[in-house]
């Protein structure tokens, strides 16, 4: 699928059964093939996640002339995230590894490193040679163990809020950034004939995880406390899931709400508000046939809904310091058995000379988080705002989206934070995006079946047995 945030919610749990089934019978141990550094013959094979056709043809030209300019051989594999788990088995099995893997989400990095997969040395040579100071120091911190580098961070998306800045203004009320703004956003925009908000619903779909999240992080909700013990029963996490009950089920459509319905309610004018990832920025300015904007001043202007839209990059619950936010940083691995030079090189020259290239193939989801160089400090980020976006009609992000809402989006990686992350959890966020324990109580929450008090009960039930499970 296009967006990451409609990936196979299954991939991050999957991987790690996968893992863990192979570690059972010794195929990560030495008992067969390689386990060590490739010897140097100056070939790698690289698995890329961005594998649709499009986006692998990008990146077979930057591999093009990577291969001119260093005379290294690469194989390009593209992988759906669906499936990596049993590739990896496989590859781990036979001992054919990828050299390696990119655009790689937070939730498999951390799989694959807790089971030994990784080569970490070379990611921290890379970010040494490239300079920490030309990286957003928050997806440094995302994609650590402590001083141990998972990856190279390579781009970012983000959750955000949209909302119709027209409504909103002209029924006089303020930007919906804090759950009191937010709330009384949605009451006051929830009309016959309109739903106040658009948010997931959806128990089987890791979108309504991350719209959850999003909002929870936002008041300081964590999946586990500085014990490492399960808390999603808190006062600021019970706080969250009412509020996502109200804002859902008070203020949105009947019935379950997925990544699609969502979508098409707001497109059609039919929601004043939506929870949604930052792929939707090309969708909003009418660049893709297949999602058009539908409001019925769409029809004849389909830039309309794009100049009426607000957007929010992070809120602030009641019991917060600070702005929070969701969203999702994907990096360059190199794996145990890597080609050490050659992997090293081309992960460099893909974070260089092939950088604006690879964000610039979806630049409303690939915001960069190498901001520039020594010498220039923000050259990728302003080669960024000028990348075309689109699918059918490309257009430069700067001709579409003001500057402040660039700024926002760059700025926003700032504010990312993942639940578990932080406390090297990463096992735990894998499982919990393949079980999908808080979709499946946010489900029966807005479906009236249980109250946000019970939701919150039963997700931190059923997280801490799956953390009991991966111990």
């Amino acid at each position: 699928m296009r967006m990451r945030a409609r990936r196979s919610k299954a991939t991050a749990a999957a991987l790690a059964a996968a893992l863990a089934a192979a570690l059972a019978v010794g195929m990560l141990t030495g008992c067969s093939g390689n386990t060590g550094p490739g010897a140097p013959d100056r070939e790698i094979t690289v698995w890329s996640l961005e594998n649709l056709p499009p986006r692998v043809a990008a990146t077979q030209k930057i591999i093009d002339r990577f291969e001119k300019q260093t005379g290294i051989e690469v194989h390009l594999v593209g992988v759906a995230e669906g499936q990596l788990p049993q590739l990896i088995m496989s590859a781990a099995a036979s001992g054919h590894l990828p050299d390696v893997v990119g655009a790689l989400p937070m939730g498999p990095a951390w799989q694959m490193y807790s089971n030994g997969l990784l080569d970490t040395e070379i990611p921290g040579q890379i970010v040494d040679e490239l300079g920490k100071d030309t990286f957003t120091a928050n997806a440094l911190e995302l994609t650590s163990d402590g001083d141990t580098r998972l990856g190279v961070p390579s781009d970012a998306w983000l959750q955000l809020l949209v909302y119709r800045k027209d409504q909103l203004d002209k029924a006089g009320l303020q930007t919906p950034d804090t759950y009191d703004t937010l709330l009384k956003a949605a009451k006051g925009l929830d009309t016959k004939g309109r739903d106040g908000m658009s948010a997931a619903t959806d128990p089987g779909d890791v979108f309504t995880q991350q719209s959850f999240e999003n909002l929870a992080l936002a008041n300081d909700c964590r999946l586990v406390d500085g014990q490492h013990d399960v808390a999603l029963t808190s006062p600021q996490c019970e706080t969250a899931f009412r509020t996502y009950d109200s804002l859902a089920r008070d203020y949105g459509a009947p019935g379950t709400q997925t990544v699609d319905s969502t979508r098409a309610t707001y497109f059609a004018g039919r929601s004043s508000m939506i929870i949604w990832s930052s792929f939707l920025l090309d969708e909003l300015a009418g660049l893709r046939k297949d999602a058009l904007p539908s409001c019925p001043q769409c029809k004849k202007d389909p830039g309309f809904l794009a100049r009426s839209s607000g957007i929010v990059t992070a809120l602030k619950g009641p019991d917060a310091e600070e702005p929070a936010q969701f969203g999702e940083i994907t990096s360059w691995v190199a794996t145990k058995t890597a080609e050490t030079d050659a992997s090293r090189q081309f992960i460099e020259y893909m974070m260089g000379s092939g950088y604006e290239d690879w964000f610039g193939m979806a630049p409303e989801g690939k915001i960069p988080v190498r901001h520039g160089t020594a010498d220039a400090p923000d050259k990728y980020l302003d080669a960024w705002r000028s990348s075309r976006m689109g699918v059918d009609t490309l257009k430069p992000m700067n001709e579409v989206f003001s500057d402040q809402l660039l700024d926002q989006l760059a700025d926003g990686v700032d504010n990312m934070r993942r639940w578990g992350i932080e406390q090297g959890e990463g096992a735990l966020v894998g499982a919990i995006n393949g079980e999908l324990p808080v979709p499946k109580a946010i489900a029966a929450m807005t479906s009236g079946q249980i109250s946000p008090a019970e939701a919150a009960r039963e997700s931190d039930d059923e997280v801490a047995a799956l953390q009991k499970s991966l111990q």
